[in-house]
């Protein structure tokens, strides 16, 4: 115990003195919310990493799917480092960064207000990603929280709070570039800890081949022997949703396509290509790897008679040696803080210069040429970053609420905010980096897609798994945006032109 506290004391007291150190940097809008877009690839190519991989993944998704589909569960890591990272920073990387500093976007949503000359779209998106941001925050809690009561044995409802306060007082501190330095240290910190994890797992099933025949001499929900231990397990289809949805959902998330809008410069974005990519082939894969082995412990049962598939992987952790279950909490530590403090800050961000500020033309002390006096527009940029702030508190706050009495498991719970979010801004966002002929009607229906094929599908009570819909709303995005833009008006080809030439530089 007094070896798991020294080194939690120590992570949470580096984690806080980053938010210091990086606070003067994080008194402009653009350092608070972008790092000034000068943000290297190492941070970034980290920061896009920790900010895919929580405590949803390393207890929640790695628990409830390697429970399911045992070993093949790892194609979801698979797929996470070559369609959530690899083709994300390649379709992505560049277009956004040159069209997004192009434009002066600095949020997703301000990205469909401007590329789509749309005051309503701007709004709009901001109240989708606040709103469906929380569910996904919320399940981060949980995670974290989860294996922190296995580890330390304090209350959940504690370590919730306790998250809470730590994330808020250096996400508010240092902004973005605190956010993404303590993302590489939290990232080091994931990589050497799922290694260790796996490989002390392994020694207590008696190594890899021994834990493989055991797998392989388990029954499967039908009664099938060995299915476990396969390629493609028990469900191949059910697999290829969840690996659509973890997968495909990253480019379309707002706090993860943020990382492209800060990075420097264009040889920057191709070597975090290939570092974000073996991060997550690392990471992911672990952690999925790791799950697949969970069938060869005792299932916790929940009240409600059920397998409380949250409490699997702590289940499989609880005889690790002290220092490895200290390890273990840091590692969820590292992979929830960096997690939470990307989605405090898109949220807020959105909300403050979506939704409180969008209207640049109105600001107080504005003249006539369209300027702003210098000791007005400081004063306004202070204001928005107080706004932001305070903003963060209030979105932590929604989050915890949710956190301690959770509707369902960590798995559902992130599926309903991918589903949503990636449902309605995937298609039109990488769309309109590419196809001119993108209108405003589509992003629209594309809009009206994610979200109400999402909220649909909960009021109804989930006749799709919240896994599979989310995975449909994303593809089916794609044909309802370029369905609907080859039947409505066109947008203005000067106006198209001039997004557009950012590319020709």
């Amino acid at each position: 115990m007094i070896i798991k506290i020294l080194l939690t004391i120590v992570f949470l007291v580096v984690m806080v003195g980053v938010g210091l150190y990086s606070r003067k940097q994080a008194r402009s809008v653009d350092g608070f919310v972008l790092g000034g877009r000068s943000v290297g690839p190492w941070l970034t190519a980290f920061a896009f990493g920790t900010s895919y991989f929580s405590a949803v993944v390393f207890v929640g998704y790695a628990g409830q799917f390697g429970w399911k589909y045992g070993l093949s569960s790892a194609w979801i890591g698979v797929g996470n480092a070559v369609i959530g990272s690899l083709l994300a920073w390649l379709l992505l990387g560049r277009r956004t960064k040159l069209m997004t500093q192009h434009i002066e976007s600095r949020t997703m949503p301000d990205f469909f207000g401007t590329r789509f000359d749309s005051q309503g779209l701007r709004v709009t998106a901001s109240v989708i990603a606040f709103v469906f941001l929380i569910p996904y925050t919320a399940g981060v809690y949980k995670g974290i929280s989860t294996l922190f009561e296995m580890g330390f044995g304090i209350p959940y409802e504690y370590c919730v709070i306790l998250m809470a306060i730590l994330t808020a007082v250096y996400v508010i501190l240092g902004g973005y570039k605190a956010t993404a330095m303590n993302d590489f240290i939290q990232g080091i910190i994931m990589i050497f800890g799922i290694v260790a994890v796996i490989a002390a797992v392994l020694a207590a099933q008696g190594g890899l081949t021994e834990a493989i025949g055991k797998l392989a001499t388990l029954p499967g929900d039908d009664g099938q022997q060995g299915m476990f231990a396969t390629w493609f397990g028990p469900d191949p289809w059910g697999l290829l949703g969840v690996v659509v949805l973890t997968s495909l959902g990253t480019m379309g998330l707002p706090q993860m396509v943020g990382k492209f809008y800060s990075i420097s410069d264009e040889s920057a974005i191709r070597r975090g290509t290939v570092i974000s990519t073996v991060f997550a082939f690392i990471v992911a894969g672990g952690c999925y790897f790791l799950g697949g082995f969970g069938r060869l412990y005792d299932p916790v049962i929940a009240a409600n008679g059920k397998i409380a598939y949250d409490s699997i992987v702590p289940a499989m952790l609880v005889q690790l040696s002290p220092a490895l279950i200290a390890l273990v909490v840091l590692l969820v530590l590292s992979a929830s803080m960096s997690t939470l403090a990307s989605l405090v800050l898109t949220s807020s961000s959105t909300m403050t210069l979506d939704l409180i500020y969008r209207d640049k033309k109105s600001l107080p002390g504005e003249v006539e040429d369209g300027s702003i006096d210098d000791v007005v527009a400081e004063r306004i940029e202070r204001r928005k970053v107080v706004v932001m702030r305070v903003l963060i508190v209030f979105f932590i706050a929604i989050s915890l609420l949710i956190a301690l009495n959770p509707p369902t498991f960590i798995a559902q719970l992130m599926g309903i905010s991918w589903g949503a979010l990636a449902g309605a801004f995937l298609a039109p966002f990488m769309l309109g980096l590419y196809w001119r002929g993108v209108t405003t009607a589509s992003v629209w229906a594309c809009f009206v897609w994610g979200v109400g094929l999402t909220v649909v599908n909960m009021l109804m009570g989930n006749p799709i798994n919240p896994i599979n819909c989310g995975a449909i709303a994303m593809v089916g995005g794609f044909p309802v945006v370029w369905l609907v833009s080859l039947v409505t008006p066109k947008m203005s080809k000067v106006l198209i032109k001039s997004i557009f030439d950012c590319y020709k530089k």
